[in-house]
């Protein structure tokens, strides 16, 4: 009996041990497909856009903001996160976070292109997130444009849009003069939204670097023109001057400070707005606000943050204070109401933002998605349409 018993667990210990080795080479398996998928959607997928060549990265070395083959903020700035801090965010993200997306439909104003090429007084269309349609003297630029539904790579590695519709959609539009880009992160430069947008833009832009991305998706050079920090120029009566924040940029896997990010200063002849892009607080806010305020409108970074993160994106209240360092006569909180990429409710931005302005008496402005904003109106609209009536 005790030879049987000795037999039946022998025989036992082999089929689980057949059992674990096939569920490893299955598993192995499955982790080699998944590598090669990523492999291949590295290697061929359009949205990754492409790095600066060798002659384009000796150039930027003439720049006081390029350093070791790398571009670099200009205050020491943390980005990397501790393992256990990885471990605390993951849990949390497969927990999910209470009212991170609208349980409603929030409201979007619809426009038409006819209504948007009537010249008359300086005026934005917002599309939520940091994305803007801005008529000023007789031009049409769009800022930042991420139209598409997911600010991913690939619709599977991201969450949808809040809303089901935008104020108008791209093939709608009318023909562009410029369009300006503030960094290359997904939620900023959208490879789909410049596919259609390409054909009707006379003038792209951009950052340092930027334009390698365009150039591999069908822009001609002559049609994009590359900015420094402090870099100013003329367009047909809109003087530009693209200026600092603190962040950092890229869109594959070991291309990361590959490209510069910043911030616009847009003038018109009557007209002056600023426009934050992404970025933590820092003392270049003062800085712009020396030398181009007071501006008549601040969109200004409010969302997406987190405290290990704090470096490269404002909290709600640095927001208020970034807003009166610039000068800004009115503020407008952005980086919020379209997507949610960070630990925290999707009204969280707005309610911290207008607490804090109002206790430092900062003048803000909070327009619904496609909502036009006039900046000759400087009114304050606040009716909390984040809140399901």
């Amino acid at each position: 009996m005790a030879l049987l018993n000795v037999l039946a667990n022998d025989t036992m210990f082999k089929n689980i041990s057949k059992i674990i080795k096939y569920l490893g080479m299955g598993l192995l398996t499955i982790v080699l497909v998944v590598m090669i998928i990523g492999f291949i959607f590295i290697k061929t997928s359009p949205q990754l856009g492409a790095n600066p060549s060798e002659s384009e990265k000796k150039e930027f070395a003439k720049s006081e903001n390029f350093e070791s083959g790398k571009f670099k903020n200009a205050i020491p700035t943390k980005l990397d996160m501790g393992f256990s801090d990885m471990m605390t965010l993951m849990g949390k993200y497969f927990k999910g976070i209470k009212g991170a997306a609208p349980d409603f439909e929030i409201p979007v104003l619809k426009t038409d292109s006819m209504k948007l090429n009537q010249i008359d007084s300086a005026k934005l269309i917002w599309f939520g997130h940091s994305a803007f349609f801005l008529k000023l003297d007789g031009k049409n630029i769009l800022i930042d444009p991420m139209l598409g539904k997911v600010p991913a790579p690939h619709p599977t590695l991201g969450r949808n849009r809040y809303s089901k519709e935008l104020p108008i959609e791209i093939e709608e539009l009318p023909s562009i003069d410029l369009i300006l880009i503030s960094h290359d992160h997904y939620d900023h430069l959208d490879y789909g939204s410049i596919q259609k947008l390409t054909a009707k833009t006379a003038q792209f832009v951009v950052p340092l670097g930027v334009k390698a991305h365009l150039v591999k998706w069908g822009v001609a050079e002559e049609r994009i023109k590359e900015f420094d920090w402090w870099q100013e120029w003329k367009y047909q009566g809109i003087d530009l001057a693209f200026t600092p924040s603190r962040h950092f940029s890229g869109r594959g896997l070991n291309n990361r400070f590959s490209t510069l990010w910043g911030s616009w200063v847009i003038q018109g002849l009557k007209d002056k707005i600023y426009f934050s892009g992404d970025g933590g607080y820092g003392n270049h806010f003062k800085e712009i606000g020396d030398k181009y305020g007071p501006f008549d409108l601040a969109m200004m970074e409010c969302g997406q943050y987190n405290e290990l993160w704090s470096e490269i994106h404002m909290m709600p209240e640095e927001t208020a204070v970034a807003g009166q360092d610039v000068k800004a006569k009115v503020v407008m909180p952005i980086h919020w109401g379209a997507f949610s990429l960070a630990l925290h409710s999707w009204t969280d931005p707005v309610e911290r933002l207008v607490k804090s302005a109002e206790e430092i008496g900062l003048p803000l402005i909070v327009p619904k998605i496609g909502e036009e904003i006039r900046l000759s109106d400087h009114y304050k609209t606040i009716d909390s349409w984040w809140i399901q009536k």
